[in-house]
């Protein structure tokens, strides 16, 4: 058991969309990553995605709406749900997901 600072983990990440473990919750794991740009269109078929934003702007694109996220705000992206997340123009975001996630989906 260690305390994890968030700004020392952030700081620590030098590459946009390669989320890095910080912890592990149960069949989980929390991810930090830091975004930029426009990733691409996917889903994830058996798993529900977490966003939170810890810095900077997030704006997730879905097919029927577009969700902007400022700092301490979440939203959770249900399974099966195809989105398009976009850091405006950075965003530090924390992520809880199952260990058997998938960066693009399945």
């Amino acid at each position: 058991m260690k305390k994890i600072n968030l700004t020392d983990e952030f700081n620590s990440i030098q590459s946009y969309w390669e989320p890095k473990i910080v912890g592990e919750l149960n069949e989980d794991y929390v991810k930090c990553a830091k975004l930029k740009g426009e990733f691409v269109w996917h889903s994830h078929k058996n798993e529900d995605e977490l966003f939170l934003v810890v810095k900077g702007k997030l704006l997730i694109k879905m097919r029927d709406k577009d969700v902007l996220l400022k700092r301490g705000e979440f939203f959770i992206v249900p399974k099966g749900v195809e989105h398009c997340p976009v850091g405006q123009p950075e965003a530090h975001v924390l992520f809880v997901e199952l260990k058997s996630t998938t960066k693009m989906g399945e």
